[in-house]
């Protein structure tokens, strides 16, 4: 009989159902500057997932390395962007020998870094790893968009032969977020995994604050709603997505 762990079951289920926001990802990004970059350019997707981004990034002619702390995360995404590289490592301590043009961060990746301190270190090794002039472009989500999106929160994805049923919460007092995933998959019969995720709010200005300490320079923040798309940040804005440079 067929039997996964709860890690890859989670892999398998966030390339099949959260994959797809990549190409809504890369739109914004271009939005905020990506696209200026010349085909052949250097880019980091840093906590890659599954790898669509990277394909994406790789179809339009820049050279992707895509980084993620989960081996069943880049087993995906070797099988989904064979153009590109993947390691495997941890955002907080990696480094290459070569300087990146741009280093990208999506769909909230962030928010599970869960102590200012190793957001810190994330910075301060995304400054290293780009080089002089490279920027630097990720996305958080806002108090807003855990409080519309996440608490008491709930959906499910139903399919012949798979059934994924997501519950969340957030607690504005700790500003902790928790993501409760279960999933049933038709292997052999029906088996199930459940899987527990965190996350982490963050303010404007303890990001601001945070990237002047790593050294980052010419920093924007833009926010973003579902029905608007990206605007100015306001109290509303349920993401807001950061860009700067390393000097």
């Amino acid at each position: 009989m067929t039997s996964l762990s709860e890690r890859d079951a989670f892999a398998w289920a966030y390339n099949k159902h959260w994959g797809p926001y990549a190409e809504h990802a890369l739109g914004i990004l271009g939005r905020l500057g990506l696209k200026k970059l010349p085909a052949g350019s250097r880019i980091l997707d840093l906590c890659c997932g599954t790898g669509q981004l990277a394909q994406m990034l790789s179809e339009r002619g820049y050279r992707v390395t895509g980084i993620d702390v989960s081996p069943e995360m880049i087993r995906f995404a070797r099988e989904n962007a064979p153009g590109a590289e993947f390691v495997i490592d941890d955002a907080r301590r990696f480094s290459f020998e070569e300087g990146f043009d741009a280093v990208v961060s999506t769909y909230d990746s962030l928010n599970h870094v869960m102590s200012l301190e190793d957001m810190d270190a994330v910075f301060l090794t995304v400054r290293s790893a780009l080089k002089p002039g490279g920027m630097f472009l990720f996305d958080l989500n806002t108090e807003a968009g855990y409080l519309y999106h996440w608490e008491n929160g709930s959906f499910d994805v139903v399919e012949d032969d798979n059934v994924c049923v997501v519950r969340s919460s957030f607690n504005p007092a700790d500003e902790i977020a928790r993501y409760d995933v279960t999933i049933f998959r038709l292997l052999e019969g029906w088996q199930r995994w459940d899987i527990a995720l965190f996350q982490r709010h963050y303010s404007e200005k303890r990001i601001r604050r945070a990237l002047r300490r790593a050294g980052f320079a010419g920093i924007r923040v833009r926010g973003y709603r579902d029905d608007l798309g990206l605007a100015n940040l306001t109290e509303e804005s349920e993401r807001m997505f950061f860009v700067c440079r390393k000097p």
